[in-house]
């Protein structure tokens, strides 16, 4: 299964490279870490955006193990196709990450508990990184987490410290953990939590 899940990605990222922006999926030992954030108890809504060919969906439901809800976020379709087909517990939506208060409102969500990304940050612009996060922590709850990741060789890339920054200015507690030298290429992930909505003003309205 890992060897088409390599294929796929591949295939895609030669059809659409910008959007895609990798070769390969990210590897168990970032998939593990990146959903630490997911509890083992309770019924948590648990979104992922980007999932791609499911490097992270799988880790996200085997800490669900059933419980909860995993809304799965993918613009691609031929992406989102495979997904559901694969995991059928999975709620996958092809939908633009930005658009992610509309996916949850029309599910009956008012926010999402934990959001794990495996969108390419590196690929968008400055405008780009600012709608996704503040679509982000518009719909992340005041005690959410927020999980992405980041490549470790590019950490001081222009990109990779915009993003940063633009999580500091976003989140009161950002964390940068351990890097994964087993995934290619080495990457780390950002845990995020307590997001700043200015007054909340475009936030839905919690039950």
């Amino acid at each position: 299964m890992r060897s088409e899940h390599r294929a796929a990605f591949l295939r895609e990222f030669l059809r659409d490279p910008f959007t895609v922006a990798a070769v390969a999926p990210s590897g168990a030992s970032l998939a593990d870490l990146i959903t630490a954030p997911v509890p083992r108890n309770g019924n948590p809504l648990v979104v992922e955006l980007g999932p791609g060919t499911g490097a992270f969906t799988a880790a996200v439901q085997r800490r669900l193990a059933g419980r909860g809800h995993h809304l799965a976020v993918e613009v691609n379709e031929r992406f989102a196709g495979l997904l559901a087909g694969r995991y059928p517990q999975t709620d996958v939506v092809v939908a633009d990450a930005r658009d992610l208060r509309e996916v949850l409102a029309e599910r009956g969500h008012h926010h999402a508990d934990v959001i794990v990304s495996g969108l390419p940050w590196a690929a968008f612009a400055g405008d780009q990184q600012d709608d996704l996060l503040g679509a982000v922590t518009d719909c992340l709850a005041p005690d959410g987490a927020f999980a992405t990741f980041a490549y470790t060789l590019a950490r001081w890339a222009p990109p990779a410290r915009r993003l940063r920054r633009s999580l500091d200015t976003r989140f009161e507690e950002v964390v940068a953990g351990r890097t994964v030298w087993a995934n290619v290429p080495p990457a780390f992930v950002y845990f995020c939590r307590r997001p700043r909505v200015p007054a909340r003003s475009h936030a839905l309205v919690p039950a």
